[in-house]
C-alpha cells in the first residue's frame, strides 16, 4: 500500500472538526447527561475516554514508540476543567499529526500504508463515532457524516478490526454476511463467518456468492449500525446473523 498524502491530510481535517463538534456537544449537554448510544455512560465518561485515547495516540507519533505503550489512564476531572483538558489533548493530537514527518516510525495495530496514515485514519474514525455519541446526549439528529468517509470506516472495521484474532463474531458452521451500502457505488463486502476470525472481501460489481444475511443502508447509517450505535437500516435473510453482530462485535 502506498501512502496518499491527500487522503491522510483529509483524515486530519476530519479529526480536527469532529473533535471540536464533540467538545461543543459535550459542553451543551453537560457532563452529567446520559449517552444513549453508550448505555451506562454519562458525558463525562465519554469525554474522559476519548481524551485519553487522543493522548495515547499522540504519544506513539510524538515519542516514536515502536511497541505497544500503555495509556495514561483517565483524569479525575469534570465539568469545565474536563472539557478544557479534552480540547487541549485533541489540539495536541491534531498538531502532532499535522507536523509529523511522513516517514515517522511508530507502533500501529492495523495494516496501513504508513504509521502516520494509520493514526490519522484511526483517530478520525474514533473521534467521529464518539462525536455521534456526544450528540446523542442532546437528542435530535447528529451532524451528518460524509458517505465516502463512512464507507472507509466500514472497510476499516470489517477488513481491519474484525480480521484480528480478537474478533468474537464467529459461528459454529460457516455462514456468509453481506454488507451493502446503498448510496454510493462499489461499497459491498462479503464477510465469511466461521469458528475462526471473519474473512472479509470487498466486492467490485455483483457479488457471486449467495449470502445468508444482508445488512444494507446508506453509508453513514450503516457505519453507525456496524459500530452498534443504531439499528441496521435493513436486514434481509437470516436476521440471527445481524443479531450476532450486534451481540459480539464490540471491539476490544
Amino acid at each position: 500500500m502506498e501512502t496518499d498524502p491527500t487522503e491522510t491530510a483529509r483524515f486530519m481535517e476530519i479529526l480536527d472538526a469532529e473533535g471540536q463538534l464533540l467538545a461543543a456537544a459535550a459542553e451543551r449537554a453537560g457532563t452529567d447527561a446520559k449517552v444513549p448510544t453508550c448505555p451506562g455512560w454519562q458525558v463525562r465518561d465519554l469525554v474522559r475516554h476519548t481524551g485519553m485515547v487522543h493522548r495515547w495516540a499522540t504519544a506513539f507519533v510524538a515519542e516514536g514508540h515502536l511497541s505497544y505503550h500503555p495509556d495514561g489512564g483517565l483524569p479525575d476531572l469534570d465539568g469545565a476543567a474536563l472539557l478544557a483538558w479534552f480540547r487541549e489533548g485533541h489540539r495536541t493530537l491534531v498538531d502532532t499529526l499535522t507536523s509529523a514527518r511522513p516517514d515517522v516510525e511508530c507502533w500501529t495495530f492495523l495494516p496501513a500504508p504508513s504509521p502516520l496514515a494509520f493514526w490519522a485514519r484511526r483517530q478520525a474514525h474514533e473521534t467521529a463515532v464518539h462525536r455521534v455519541d456526544a450528540e446523542s446526549a442532546l437528542g435530535g439528529t447528529p451532524t451528518p457524516l460524509a458517505p465516502d468517509f463512512a464507507v472507509d470506516g466500514i472497510d476499516e472495521l470489517l477488513s481491519g478490526f474484525h480480521a484480528r484474532a480478537k474478533s468474537q463474531v464467529r459461528t459454529d458452521v460457516p455462514r456468509v454476511l453481506r454488507v451493502r451500502v446503498t448510496d454510493t457505488d462499489d461499497a459491498l463486502w462479503t464477510v465469511r463467518l466461521s469458528s475462526q476470525p471473519p474473512v472479509t472481501e470487498r466486492v467490485t460489481g455483483r457479488a457471486d456468492q449467495e449470502a445468508d444475511c444482508e445488512v444494507a443502508g446508506p453509508a453513514a447509517a450503516l457505519y453507525l449500525a456496524l459500530w452498534n450505535r443504531q439499528p441496521f437500516p435493513a436486514v434481509t435473510g437470516d436476521a440471527a446473523l445481524a443479531a450476532l453482530w450486534q451481540e459480539k462485535s464490540a471491539v476490544v
